[in-house]
């Protein structure tokens, strides 16, 4: 009989050890499991949400999977928030998701079908959804950005919303970025005073994965530059007095440890207002790992000196404490 106590007793004492290291393995980077890239982080009702593009061959790229945290560190997985079945003019390369909450609705903005000209049917689109875990469906039937304006192609979108309330459609690939006025329903775009729609914003070294939010009046542009699959990939920032800039590049604030991650970019920003934190939340590349979709979603401090300069982020395996927004 105390034979079986003691067992019992040691077999308690394992279990317990082996749930405590459960839950400590649940910190850190990356956040969640799987192949995930081009993270659009944001907050709804108390809770942090992560968009990201599903990371593989482009025509296995038909959906858009959402993650949902308490406290940044345990994450709830929503799978399809949306596929091609609800978008019927995409078919491939659903990439970049960005999300914006607007008079009680969600609106999915995605890039699809990677069109590498105007003849080709692809670009930007916009799915709705009542809960941010959708499900969601195709807001238009059709691309809202379906062209090559400014030499940008139309992929890798974010929606930003501006002191005065205006929403601002940001994007573009192939080393150019625009910023366009959105309607108040989000199907289409306002001119500026000058008559044009797409106005382009392309500061120094752009070459794709645009990001904005201001702090202290400033405006502060993001975006990564290099080669997506290359260890270059990294991400930069200017700093302007509007929307419009002009944008001075002012340097790299993310990018690739050799004893960490290599290719560390394409990100957004979670900002708890109340506790003014601000964390940077990217992709990156395992050590060693030479397949180039193999990315995952990784989260870390960003901080700011007295000038209001973004400092250089560190990389780091341990991602960031619980932090709940209540």
């Amino acid at each position: 009989m105390k034979y079986i106590t003691s067992s019992l007793l040691l077999l308690l004492a394992f279990s317990s050890f082996a749930q405590s290291t459960k839950t400590i393995n649940q910190y850190g980077n990356p956040i969640f499991e799987g192949w995930y890239a081009d993270p659009d982080a944001t907050v709804f009702n108390n809770k942090y949400w992560v968009y990201p593009t599903y990371s593989s061959k482009y025509k296995e790229q038909v959906f858009l999977d959402a993650f949902s945290s308490d406290d940044l560190v345990k994450w709830k997985k929503h799978p399809h928030v949306l596929d091609t079945s609800a978008v019927k003019w995409a078919n491939k390369a659903m990439w970049a998701p960005a999300i914006v909450e607007k008079d009680k609705k969600y609106y999915l903005f995605f890039g699809a079908n990677d069109i590498q000209n105007d003849n080709e049917v692809g670009g930007i689109g916009v799915a709705v959804a009542d809960k941010p875990e959708g499900p969601f469906k195709d807001h238009l039937g059709k691309p809202l950005v379906d062209k090559f304006h400014n030499g940008a192609q139309p992929i890798d979108q974010f929606v930003f919303k501006d002191k005065d309330g205006q929403y601002y459609l940001i994007y573009g690939g192939w080393k150019h970025c625009n910023i366009a006025k959105l309607n108040k329903d989000f199907t289409g775009f306002l001119p500026f005073d000058d008559g044009t729609i797409f106005k382009e914003i392309t500061p120094d070294k752009y070459v794709e994965g645009p990001y904005m939010f201001i702090k202290n009046g400033k405006y502060y542009f993001m975006w990564s530059e290099g080669g997506w699959t290359g260890p270059d990939y990294s991400v930069a920032y200017a700093v302007g007095d509007s929307p419009f800039g002009p944008f001075k590049r002012v340097g790299k604030i993310l990018e690739q440890n050799d004893t960490i991650a290599r290719g560390a970019g394409h990100h957004s920003v979670i900002i708890n207002k109340k506790k003014d934190k601000y964390y940077i939340v990217y992709h990156r590349r395992p050590i060693g790992d030479t397949d180039g979709n193999h990315r995952v979603t990784c989260i870390d401090e960003m901080n700011f000196d007295t000038n209001g300069n973004i400092l250089p982020v560190k990389i780091t395996n341990e991602g960031v404490k619980a932090e709940k927004l209540k």
